[in-house]
Parts: C-alpha cells; structure tokens; sequence
C-alpha cells in the first residue's frame, strides 16, 4: 500500500467515520487560604500543567480571605503574585460556594489554618464526591479542616490542626516491609528540614503508577510524617523514607495515596512545599495522572522521558506567570 494511499485513509477513517478526539475534562482548582509561599504561583503551576497535559481545560475559585504567615490578607484577584495588604483576624467567606458539580474533578489548594467552609459547601464537596466526583488533595491542603469529619474520610490521612489519636492511626510502612496502623497516642503531622527524597511504588499496578520507576527521586521538598486519621478505603500508591538525619521516624511515609469515598475518587499528593517541588517532572506527572484518575478512574496520560531515576532529580523550568 502506498504511503499517500495509507495516509489518505487514516485520515477518512478518523475523520469520516467520526471518530472524534476524547472532550476535555473540566477541572477546578480551589484556594484562598494557604500558609505557603509559593501560593499563589503554585496554583498557576498546577493550572498549566494540567492543561499542558491535553487533558484538561482548567478554572479557579478563590475564597476571601487568606493567612499568611502570621495575618490574614484580604480577596485580590486570579493573579500569581502574593498580595502585601494587612487582615487582622481570620474572616471566612460566606460567598465561597463553588459549584462543583459543573466539573469532573476538583484540586484543592488550601493550607494549614484555612478558616471553616459553611456548612452548605461542606455538603456539596461531600455530595459531589460521594456522588461520583473527583478531589485531588495537594501538599497543605491535608492540613486544612481538621474538625470536618466527612473531609477527613475524604483524604484518609491529614497533620496538624489538633489531630490526634482520636483522628485515627498513625499509617506507615515499617523497615521490614510491613504496612502498619499504629493507634498510639501523639499528634499528627510533622517535618524535618527540606531535602531530596525517593519515593518507592507500593502499588504498581495501581493506573496512576503503571509504568513508573520502582524508585524515584524528587526535588527538594519537604517530607510529612506521622499523618494520621481514619484511613479508611485507602491505598497507598508510593511511600518516602523518613530518615532520621532530616529529623525523621525511620520508617516510610505514605506519599501518595488514592481513597474511596461514596462512588467518587480522591488522589492525596503530600508532595509541593515550594515552587521547585511544583517544577519536578516527577511531581507534574504523578499530579496529571493522578486527577486524570480522580476524575474517570482510568490514566492515559503517558510517563514522559524526563521523569526522574532513582538517583537524579528532574526538576523543569516554569516560564508561566
């Protein structure tokens, strides 16, 4: 057959034959609140990788008012740039009600001290994943809601904001290789000073890490430990090692997780401290193919050439806003 000829058809059959390509899935990132300050770039960064996967096409909602630092500044608008103004006392916006329904999947990039959402737009996240949704939890954002019972369901695991052990167990992979639920008594959420760190697939088979490297080395970042909560309906995709020489437990961490809730998919990433952890290639596409996932349950996003080895880093430049 000749190659015009071979060429000719493929494109009939594509195109005749209405063979159209997949309708992008809508996807919503939520922030406002975030105590880290690579936010709000951290947020473009996630928009522009998302999109930059083919995969999505990329909204954000922001709430009122957010903490930084040690003050809470007022609402600004979708910009990257960190906003000076001064708020004394921490104000929750009763306005922030996305709707969540309209999308696929949502990501969250709230942090530590976010202030409570109503209890309307508590319901509807829990509606909506229950009901099918998909949530993608960041870094800081299972910090975020300590006391919201069903969020916590939600990503299984979470630190600080007075989690303890009536949240739930510790969860860890010992040096033996045994997966632990440890209900002693001690306070969720801890790290040491910021480093490289590997992360090991725990589920291979899992669609978010077929194909990946058994090990891998992430940028610099920082590495949660002693997370706790009900972990429940939860698998843990990969663990990091938290050494004792960057103040660690000596035990493997749960790095990335992926939860049941209701009929809906929650991927929880505890990776993306600063912008440099964002720009990993390993970070970009475990984010990508996990919130493809979270939204359809499938990946088909591909594991790219520049992803990392077990002992070099791959972090890439970001020339966004």
């Amino acid at each position: 057959m000749k190659p015009l000829f071979t060429l000719l058809l493929a494109v009939f059959l594509l195109t005749g034959c209405g063979v159209q390509p997949e309708p992008k899935l809508r996807a919503l990132i939520i922030d406002g609140q975030n105590n880290h300050n690579a936010w709000p770039k951290s947020t473009f960064m996630m928009k522009s990788y998302l999109e930059e996967s083919g995969r999505f096409e990329v909204d954000i909602q922001r709430s009122a008012t957010t903490w930084r630092g040690d003050k809470w500044i007022p609402s600004y608008p979708l910009t990257s740039q960190a906003p000076t103004e001064d708020l004394k006392e921490p104000q929750p916006d009763p306005n922030f009600r996305p709707e969540f329904s309209d999308y696929d999947v949502v990501i969250s990039n709230f942090g530590w001290k976010a202030s409570s959402w109503s209890e309307a737009t508590q319901k509807d996240l829990e509606s909506y994943v229950a009901g099918g949704g998909g949530l993608v939890v960041v870094h800081a954002a299972n910090n975020a809601f300590p006391e919201w019972e069903a969020f916590n369901q939600m990503i299984a695991v979470g630190g600080w904001g007075g989690r303890n052990e009536e949240s739930g167990p510790f969860v860890y992979y010992g040096n033996d290789g045994e997966l632990v639920r440890d209900t002693s008594k001690g306070n969720g959420g801890h790290h040491g000073p910021q480093h490289e760190y590997q992360l090991t697939t725990r589920a291979s088979d899992h669609p978010i890490m077929r194909g990946l490297p058994a090990v891998w080395l992430h940028t610099k970042d920082e590495l949660y430990d002693t997370l706790r909560g009900p972990a429940e309906n939860m698998t843990i995709l990969a663990t990091a090692y938290s050494s004792p020489e960057f103040q660690g437990t000596d035990r493997h961490e749960p790095a990335l997780m992926a939860i049941d809730y209701g009929q809906g998919r929650v991927f929880h990433n505890i990776m993306g401290h600063d912008d440099y952890s964002f720009a990993c290639a390993g970070f970009i596409t475990v984010l990508t193919r996990g919130t493809e996932w979270a939204a359809t349950g499938k990946v088909s996003i591909p594991i790219p050439a520049d992803f990392p080895t077990a002992d070099k880093t791959s972090p890439r430049p970001f020339d966004g806003p």
